[in-house]
Order: C-alpha cells, then sequence, then structure tokens
C-alpha cells in the first residue's frame, strides 16, 4: 500500500507498473463526496460511479499493464484482491488488450474479455488507453464507440484527475506523444482548475524519458506550479523519477 499525504511534492513523477498489482493511495479529503465529471459522449469511460466514499479521506487503486506478455488468471486474481481492499475508484494506465490488430472480430472478443473482467469489480474503473489499445485508426474507432473519448478529466474531493491519450499518432512503443488537439484541452483544463489541492496525471507511456514527444514538454511546463503526480506503465516495473523546475527528470 502506497499512501500518498498531504501535500504531495511538487513535480513528482511515478512510473507505476507491477503487472495487475494495485497500488492503493490515500488523499485527505476537504469537501464532499461529489465526483464532477462532463463527458460529451454518450459512452463513457468508466463502468460505473458508485463510489465507494470515506467520511475523512478517500483512497484510489491503480491497475497497470495487463498485456505484453499476460499470464492467464493474474489480472483476476487481482480484481478479487481490489474487491478487498475496497478502493472508491480505480485507475488505469492502459494495455488492457492486446490489440495490434485491425480485425474488429479479434478487438471485439478482446474487448468483451477484459470488460469480463471489470464485471467482477466492487468500484468504479476508469479507462486510459495504452499502445496495446490503440495502436490505428481501426482501434481507435473502436475505442471511441465503447468509451467515447480517449482522454478526459474529473473532479473529486478537490483532486483533479487528467486521464490522458499518449497514443494519439499511433507511433507505438516507446514512441507516446501529446498533440496539438490534446495539449490544448490539456491547457484549458489546468487554466480551469487553479484552485485544485493536487493534480493527478494517468497516462500510458511515460513521455518524460522519450524523445519527439509533440507537446509533452508544454505539458510538464503548465504542471510546473502546481503540486502535481504522473502515473504511467509501459516498461512493467516500478520506477520512480523526480523533476525539478528546469531540470530533467532523475
Amino acid at each position: 500500500m502506497l499512501a500518498i499525504q498531504n501535500p504531495i511534492p511538487m513535480k513528482s513523477f511515478f512510473l507505476t507498473n507491477l503487472l495487475c498489482l494495485a497500488i492503493i493511495s490515500c488523499l485527505i479529503a476537504q469537501d464532499n463526496g461529489r465526483i464532477i465529471i462532463d463527458i460529451p459522449t454518450n459512452q463513457k469511460p468508466w463502468n460505473n460511479l458508485d463510489l465507494n466514499n470515506g467520511a475523512d479521506n478517500f483512497q484510489f487503486a491503480i491497475v497497470t499493464d495487463r498485456t505484453g506478455g499476460h499470464r492467464p488468471g493474474v489480472f483476476l486474481d487481482g480484481i478479487k484482491k481490489l474487491n478487498l481492499l475496497q478502493p472508491e475508484f480505480v485507475m488505469s494506465v492502459g494495455d488492457l488488450i492486446e490489440g495490434y490488430t485491425e480485425d474488429t472480430t479479434i478487438l471485439n472478443a478482446e474487448w468483451k474479455e477484459f470488460m469480463g473482467f471489470i464485471d467482477h469489480l466492487d468500484a468504479p474503473f476508469f479507462y486510459v488507453p495504452g499502445n496495446h489499445d490503440i495502436t490505428n485508426k481501426v482501434m481507435e474507432e473502436k475505442w471511441n464507440e465503447i468509451f467515447g473519448v480517449t482522454y478526459y478529466h474529473f473532479k473529486y474531493k478537490d483532486v483533479l484527475f487528467l486521464c490522458l491519450n499518449s497514443e494519439d499518432n499511433y507511433r507505438g512503443t516507446g514512441k507516446g506523444t501529446i498533440d496539438d488537439e490534446q495539449y490544448a484541452y490539456i491547457k484549458k483544463t489546468i487554466e480551469e482548475n487553479t484552485d485544485v489541492r493536487h493534480t493527478l496525471v494517468f497516462l500510458h507511456q511515460p513521455l518524460w524519458i522519450q524523445n519527439d514527444t509533440k507537446r509533452w514538454n508544454d505539458v510538464m511546463a503548465l504542471l510546473e506550479d502546481r503540486p502535481h503526480n504522473v502515473f504511467a506503465g509501459h516498461y512493467h516495473r516500478y520506477w520512480k523519477t523526480e523533476t525539478h523546475s528546469g531540470q530533467p527528470p532523475t
């Protein structure tokens, strides 16, 4: 169990990837249990919003890569353990299906299998895409058909949750990006939420250690003056890096 106490250090980045294990983060609550979220599509990138609200604090779990060498039964076992932990909700950081295909029959079967796992989860589950989930236009269209949007945000107990799409140029592994359109959304969201206590960012590829990531450095500049943490997956191991103003990650 990882506990993050108030305040979260500014300009910290966490790469969290323990292959289907859950990390629970606790945050001290300062307002009521409402979740503030506005998605313009009928489809939504979550299963439900039946939050397991706590009175004085809240906790959420982060579920990391399931694919790229997954072992049968491990993810479902992780779901059972999440139900024992009873977080308010569960965040993902992508690579949920094997993907890497334009065959919609295969994609439909893989998403049906994964969502069958999520049906066993007691808590809300928020979807974030990885390179296995979106690698071409067909896969992006399938994602949008199921979930409506590839990036979005919500506020919960005065904390901003920013869920991003590191696959918006279909480059695949090690070549993630944040393009102009997504950057404009991120900038607008951050500018409209200047009063939050913390900002938590979730995406699949750790763009701060990759090259030619389009607007990611601009995103980091937007985050620089607010307490924030960034959670990513992709590398299948636990790894923490920290940045400071004007300095590269260490």
